[in-house]
């Protein structure tokens, strides 16, 4: 008896330890399958600068341009600590997938970009270099970018929140050195605000794939295929059915005058902005 009871523990130990059989998925099984976690990254030390030229060009002849990138950023001072992060989930139901791209938290501002680019126009045989725009101690706080399938329209959806602060915006027309001749916003500040318009630090959804879609796409006419950006109505199946609140503030707005001499005309404040509907159609 006390043989059977050991060869029956045996095979009692013996079909517990037995590794699980494998099976293949069908295709339906692996189409289910999601990722879990993304993926994260930083950018420290990041810096770059060339000479790379964008063109958009409506018709021929005619032609505006950005070039001469330059960017940086300054880091946390912990590595990773804060990073980006790049995730595909799952859209609400009878939607696409949405990418979503989301930005540091950066609460304590220290991750600041400095950009600036080159601008210029053709047409009609007249050629306009426009000089430079340069932007300093950009803070981003929060929010990121969505993209996704559009759901009536050839294109690409998107969606956008910001927190961010500029220290300044310049339009510089003799060059990205030259002060002289500038017009500056300084102390910018976008981000969403309270029923008194009051920002309250978390980042103003401009647009959302789902609650109210925004698509870049070509338009076409009798005159040939545009660039075309909207905005859609927000969408009361998948949000609240009411564009997110927003708030616009500018500490400052001069002129350098060439000559010498500033002019400041003070600041400028929107306490709440909604955007409920948005269609801009570039003309050749």
């Amino acid at each position: 008896m006390r043989r059977l009871g050991l060869l029956l523990a045996m095979a009692f130990a013996g079909a517990h330890a037995a590794p699980p059989r494998l099976a293949p998925l069908s295709d339906a099984a692996l189409a289910s399958v999601r990722g879990g976690d993304g993926v994260s990254f930083d950018l420290a030390g990041f810096s770059m600068n060339g000479d790379v030229r964008i063109t958009y060009t409506p018709q021929p002849g005619r032609s505006t341009w950005i070039g001469n990138l330059a960017a940086a950023r300054s880091d946390n001072a912990v590595p990773f600590s804060d990073p980006y992060r790049l995730d595909i989930g799952a859209g609400p139901a009878g939607l696409a997938d949405i990418v979503s791209f989301a930005f540091p938290v950066n609460a304590s501002g220290e991750q600041r970009w400095q950009f600036a680019y080159d601008w210029g126009v053709d047409a009609d045989g007249i050629v306009r270099d426009g000089g430079s725009v340069v932007l300093t101690d950009v803070v981003f706080q929060g929010g990121g970018l969505q993209f996704s399938t559009p759901r009536l329209e050839d294109g690409v959806a998107f969606g956008l929140a910001l927190n961010m602060r500029v220290g300044e915006m310049a339009w510089r027309p003799n060059g990205r050195d030259v002060a002289a001749g500038q017009m500056a916003l300084g102390g910018v500040r976008i981000g969403a605000v309270d029923a008194s318009g009051n920002f309250t630090g978390a980042p103003w959804a401009i647009a959302d794939v789902a609650a109210q879609p925004a698509v870049v796409n070509a338009l076409a006419d009798e005159t040939g295929a545009h660039l075309h950006v909207g905005i859609g109505w927000p969408d009361r199946q998948y949000g609240s059915g009411a564009a997110p609140t927003g708030g616009l503030q500018i500490d400052r707005v001069t002129f350098t005058n060439p000559g010498g001499g500033t002019t400041d005309l003070g600041s400028s404040r929107i306490g709440s902005i909604q955007i409920q509907y948005l269609d801009v159609k570039f003309r050749p």
